[in-house]
């Protein structure tokens, strides 16, 4: 047998402080065939919330488009306040395409799934921005490029003014990303911003590596989406910002996930602390079990 095209969608809407808000949203998607969710993770003082699911490209396109429905019902982006910059209640919508040994979906295939979505999505009353690999023109392919033109670019689907209500969305294709999350002790946003410039590629800083900076709880927050983990895996991108931060007198006190990770990138983690080069997911229970999976006796594993 074939294995199925898998794809990953990791959303993200404007919605991260009304619990029972956030799951009718996240519940549009759990009720379509054919779709797991695997995580949700809800920021109040982002106010706004990241779902993850998967499943093959129809049931994922019809969980997308309920996923829009129900951000345009329950989300007004003219009162929604949150420290993440937003354009839409329902505000990004990339799709993943999950490689060996899950399957043998293609980024061309995540991009066509992008385009699918986008016209669907449009026709709800969404202004919709292509963006990342589904880019129609080079200059769209940065999120953060789209944000900044969004009110000066037409939309690649749905109308050119977009309603006060729902806003815009940008829709992609892209390869797996890591958002993860430094939180130094300090109160002083200037700081976080600092960092986040220095760390960032965009400003000649870590392949990779897109930042900004936030306070969020009280706090300061370097922000960081990391696209590039064989270039610049999470221990790079921590070591990075710990450096920056104490050259201002300031120190990461936590850190965050936001989203799923893949084991691989924390075996690289857990290598780097311990000094454990040889580390491996054999050394790791659970994955072991998963590995012997199709060996099992008939009833489960004898626990001795």
């Amino acid at each position: 047998m074939m294995p199925p095209k898998l794809f990953e969608a990791v959303p993200n809407f404007s919605e991260g402080r009304d619990v029972e808000k956030v799951a009718r949203i996240a519940d549009s998607v759990r009720n379509t065939p054919g779709v797991s969710v695997l995580g949700l993770h809800s920021d109040p003082d982002h106010n706004r919330s990241v779902l993850t699911f998967v499943g093959e490209e129809e049931p994922l396109l019809r969980a997308s488009v309920a996923l829009a429905c129900a951000c345009a019902r329950e989300i007004d982006l003219a009162t929604q306040r949150g420290v993440h910059p937003r354009m839409g209640s329902l505000d990004v919508l990339p799709f993943v395409p999950l490689g060996p040994p899950l399957s043998d979906t293609t980024l061309e295939d995540a991009v066509r799934l992008a385009h699918r979505a986008g016209e669907e999505i449009g026709k709800l009353g969404f202004a919709v921005y292509l963006y990342e690999a589904a880019a129609i023109a080079p200059e769209r392919k940065n999120l953060a490029d789209v944000r900044r033109r969004e009110d000066h670019w037409e939309p690649d689907y749905g109308p050119a003014e977009p309603s006060a209500h729902q806003g815009a969305v940008a829709v992609g294709a892209r390869p797996f990303l890591v958002a993860f999350n430094a939180y130094l002790d300090t109160d002083d946003v200037e700081v976080a911003r600092a960092v986040a410039g220095e760390v960032r590629e965009r400003d000649g800083g870590l392949p990779g590596v897109k930042a900004l900076g936030l306070q969020v709880g009280g706090r300061a927050q370097v922000s960081m989406n990391l696209t590039d983990l064989e270039t610049t895996p999470i221990p790079a991108a921590l070591e990075a910002v710990r450096r920056s931060a104490k050259r201002r007198g300031a120190r990461v006190e936590s850190t965050e996930l936001v989203g799923l990770v893949p084991l691989a990138d924390i075996l690289e983690a857990a290598r780097h602390c311990l000094a454990l080069p040889e580390l491996g997911p054999e050394h790791v229970l659970e994955a072991a079990l998963w590995e012997s999976r199709w060996n099992m006796p008939e009833g489960g594993l004898e626990v001795r």
